[in-house]
This record gives C-alpha cells, structure tokens and sequence, in this order.
C-alpha cells in the first residue's frame, strides 16, 4: 500500500489482529452486481466458518443479479442465481462484525450514516490498495475485470481471516 491509500495508516491498522469475526457483509451501491459476486467468492473461500452476505447502498430490491455478473460466476464455478437485492439497514451492519465496501467512498458514506460501524467497515481492495468499480450496463469483459479484483480482493481478506479468525487491530483511529 501506498502513503496516497486511503486505508493507509499506522500498522496498527493492518496488524495485528483482534476480535473475531463470523458475520461479514458485503456491501456496493445496487446489491446486483459486485457485492453478491463478492459474497460468493468470499464464502466459497471461508466455507462454513463464517457468514458471508452482501446489501446494496441503495439497492435494486428484490431485483436478481445482473445476468452478466451470474454468468462470470458461473464461469467461475458459482451460482449467484438466486440472489435477490437487499437494501442495506442498521439491523444488518448491527450483526456484522466486518464490513467490506466496493470502494473509499462507499466506506465512507457507511461510516458517515452509521458512525458506530468505524472499525468494522473496509475496502474489499483494503489489502491491495484498490476500489472495484461497478461495471453495471458494461461489457462482459468489465465483469470479467470486475470477477479478477474481487476474486484477488476476497483470497486477501479469507487468507488473513483463516490466519488469525479476527479484524485488523485499530481499524477505525483513522478517518
């Protein structure tokens, strides 16, 4: 990571570890495309050790995934055809002991309405360095992009929680 990274910070915020974590949820803007991608990957990784589920920021209720984003999945090896969106609420972040957002802004706006969540909400790209974009209405070579960052983003995150079955320590002292 970078001095310019966002999530940057002392070391105390990558490490170590503390406080475990069995609920994570997804988090992006419809709850269609990149967070049920995201959740299935990352749950596919973790297997039954911890609870993987994704909410939109303002999201497509009820609607399916994108058919493009169930398609690079299936080519990938999971089924995300069941999937419907869910608005993401306080009840949900409430149960969540880790929050993962697309991108610094989504952080951000989380942590903004729902100031008690610092600490507990990162980038997926935290450890990379990077923000998914959303590739909704773009060609199936954008999910395809978007399917290799959340695929590298989720094994970062489930190599760490599998190490230590915990949080970065310190996560939310900086803005």
């Amino acid at each position: 990571m970078t001095d310019a990274d966002p999530d940057a910070g002392t070391p105390s915020r990558q490490d170590p570890f503390v406080d475990a974590t069995s609920r994570i949820l997804v988090v992006c803007t419809g709850n269609i495309c990149r967070s049920p991608m995201a959740a299935a990957l990352l749950g596919s990784l973790l297997g039954n050790s911890r609870a993987v589920e994704s909410a939109g920021l303002a999201a497509c209720v009820g609607e399916p995934a994108d058919p493009m984003a169930i398609a690079v999945m299936a080519d990938a090896g999971l089924d995300i055809r069941s999937h419907r969106g869910r608005q993401l609420d306080e009840s949900m972040l409430r149960t969540a002991d880790l929050v993962l957002a697309m991108s610094t802004a989504q952080r951000t706006e989380v942590e903004t309405r729902w100031p008690w969540t610092r600490g507990r909400v990162f980038r997926m790209g935290h450890w990379d360095g990077y923000d998914v974009h959303d590739p909704h209405g773009r060609p199936a070579a954008i999910f395809t992009l978007t399917l290799s960052l959340l695929d590298a983003a989720s094994r970062s995150w489930a190599d760490r929680l599998k190490a230590k079955s915990v949080l970065p320590a310190n996560a939310g002292a900086l803005s």
